[in-house]
């Protein structure tokens, strides 16, 4: 039999097929070839009869995997979704990119969602048009909800329908909440924000995916504060902006990296100042730059 890993816990596995989940139990090879099953692998698995339990079985084979993150640990993601919300808490940008960094590495196609679209205010401004500006020329697809509508709720699962998709972002952003609302029953904890610290306590505690039908599975992430920067030298910081690429071509030195090369001479830093390039995204870019020189140096 053929099945999807949805949950591990306990030395546990949990095979998500058409006919109901099997607990399992891996075989004593994979210790012996130092393999592990993770959350989100396809597997070949028998059933063995269990006198106490309904659904249980051996894990025989672990299909070939098509990526897979280290944080949080599963694999076969098909797509990521990153919400961010458009105040309480306030979007962090360099946040935004460094998620987007680590998922470009492994990649991962990413939609990027920003909720609570109705706490905006007339003196919010045009942020959502601001924010739209931001990541349309960096090829990002945007997508701004309000609470949980059942307009909103309809175009996620659409967005969602034959993909496994990961749910990442920080706290107090809404992911559980609105996991929820498209599983249509309360599987994820959800927990308050601090109104000390604008941000929300972290309530998932495992890696757990979640079917919304046959062939549609979620798995909601711990919130995080900060991520390091991925495994990739600097020089090729440059290659995961795509926003870069129609300007760096006319850059006077073809090493140019962006950062200490003078404006005469980087097309790229032109382009910023023309506002052809959002300087949003490159204050993230040279602090993250910065940040891998100074992993390099360590």
């Amino acid at each position: 039999m053929i099945g999807k890993i949805i949950k591990g816990v306990g030395g546990f596995y949990y095979v998500h097929t058409k006919d109901g989940v099997y607990e399992c139990h891996a075989k004593g090879a994979f210790r012996n070839k130092k393999e592990r099953p993770l959350v989100g692998d396809r597997v070949e698995f028998s059933e063995v009869p269990d006198s106490e339990k309904e659904h249980t079985g051996h894990i025989l084979r672990i299909l070939e995997r098509k990526n897979e993150l280290i944080r949080p640990l599963v694999s076969n993601i098909d797509q990521a979704v990153l919400l961010f919300a458009v105040k309480n808490p306030a979007p962090s940008f360099p946040l935004i990119d460094r998620f987007l960094l680590h998922l470009l590495v492994k990649e991962i196609p990413c939609l990027l969602f920003f909720n609570k679209k109705d706490l905006l205010t007339r003196e919010d401004g045009d942020f959502i048009e601001e924010i739209k500006e931001i990541y349309k020329k960096a090829e990002l697809p945007v997508y701004f909800l309000q609470g949980n509508s059942a307009e909103d709720k309809n175009r996620i699962l659409s967005l969602l329908k034959g993909k496994t998709t990961v749910f990442s972002g920080p706290s107090g952003v809404g992911k559980s909440t609105m996991i929820n609302s498209l599983l249509g029953e309360e599987k994820m904890e959800t927990g308050g924000l601090s109104e000390k610290i604008a941000r929300g306590k972290n309530t998932t505690r495992h890696a757990e995916f979640f079917a919304l039908d046959e062939d549609s599975y979620v798995l909601d992430t711990p919130g995080f504060t900060s991520l390091f920067p991925p495994e990739i030298s600097p020089e090729n910081l440059r290659y995961f902006y795509p926003e870069f690429e129609a300007y760096r071509k006319d850059c006077h030195y073809n090493s140019c990296v962006h950062i200490g090369e003078r404006k005469t001479d980087c097309a790229v830093k032109r382009a910023v100042l023309e506002g052809k390039i959002s300087a949003v995204r490159y204050e993230s870019y040279k602090k993250l730059y910065q940040e891998l020189i100074e992993e390099g140096r360590q």
